[in-house]
């Protein structure tokens, strides 16, 4: 008989809802969801559903949703934390005594954070001290993984044991995990990925065409991996589920938070206005101020994420950025 798991999934947003909904699909399993807003998490409770952000997907009964944090957390053999890059530190440290010392702690947080531009795992590990975290990486859409349509993951880590019992704890008949032990590499692809897809979502808002499209994204990826290299990530990592696997669906899919700001650009509206009419927060924008800092300090050709920082911060119309870039002095591939 399986060992009876008790999950924490720290977040109500999308992804920490589908995480919640995939998790609860092993009988073995007993899962917490951990919402910060009281009012929020008892209408989730009673209704079981998650109707802003994922609206028709069913919470299981078995799925606890609450507010209280010690309860969420009490005796979690696993936590899984979903919360924005720029509200991981508040999450975490405010809680961090709730946390037990021996869970496998999870990160599904996509970002660098502005101030430090430090990863997700870095922040944790800030502060809970040097324990083991596993990062979650891939095309994982939570309006496609909520309703067990088939994905592919990528749950990174330096101790492999901890990668294999978070790929054990997901895995299921529609959702197949990977293990990798390049945490680096994974928590890197799956930030600069966002950047490219806001580029890919202003080609649509000015109706480039898929020539266009096709050709900033190769080139993003081409950018991806340069970064990488230059932060001592496996090239590699890049070429897997983490990068190109992330990149196409962030660049190409209708769920795509990050291309829809870019398409918003590209159609003529303002950030703050974009801003203003999202529920849910576009980690990219973040990521390109973080991105564009690190790479002017250690030097790293990044010419799209840097015309997408300069977009979103500078205001420089899109098609300037595009033209800038068709621009450039031609050179080898």
């Amino acid at each position: 008989m399986e060992q009876k798991q008790s999950i924490c999934v720290m977040g109500g947003g999308a992804m920490g809802t589908a995480c919640a909904v995939v998790l609860a699909k092993h009988p073995s399993h007993d899962v917490r969801l951990w919402i910060r807003n009281p009012t929020f998490a008892s209408h989730i409770a009673e209704t079981r559903e998650n109707a802003r952000l994922l609206p028709g997907v069913r919470i299981d009964n078995q799925v606890a949703v609450t507010a209280d944090i010690a309860a969420a957390l009490h005796q979690s053999t696993m936590v899984v934390i979903c919360v924005p890059t720029r509200g991981l530190r508040e999450a975490v440290g405010n809680h961090k005594n709730h946390i037990p010392e021996d869970a496998v702690l999870v990160s599904a947080v996509k970002g660098i954070e502005i101030e430090t531009l430090v990863r997700p795992s870095e922040i944790i590990q800030q502060l809970l001290g040097e324990r083991s975290v596993v990062a979650f990486g891939g095309p994982c859409h939570a309006e496609e993984m909520a309703v067990g349509k088939p994905a592919s993951v990528v749950a990174a880590s330096s101790n492999i044991a901890d990668a294999e019992l978070v790929q054990a704890a997901f895995s299921n008949q529609h959702f197949r995990v990977y293990s990798n032990n390049d945490i680096l590499g994974v928590e890197l692809a799956g930030a600069l990925k966002n950047v490219i897809a806001i580029a890919a979502g202003i080609c649509d808002g000015l109706n480039l065409g898929d020539n266009a499209k096709s050709a900033l994204i190769t080139r993003g990826l081409a950018e991806m991996v340069r970064f990488g290299d230059a932060m001592g990530a496996a090239p590699e990592t890049f070429y897997g589920l983490a990068g190109i696997g992330d990149l196409i669906a962030t660049c190409g899919s209708g769920h795509s938070r990050n291309r829809h700001v870019g398409e918003l650009l590209g159609c003529g509206r303002t950030l703050d206005d974009i801003r203003n009419s999202m529920h849910a927060v576009a980690e990219g924008v973040f990521t390109a101020q973080s991105v564009y800092s690190i790479a002017q300090q250690k030097q790293i050709d990044m010419p799209i994420a840097r015309e997408v920082y300069r977009v979103l911060f500078e205001n420089k119309s899109p098609r300037e950025a595009t033209a800038e870039l068709m621009q450039r002095p031609l050179r080898e591939e």
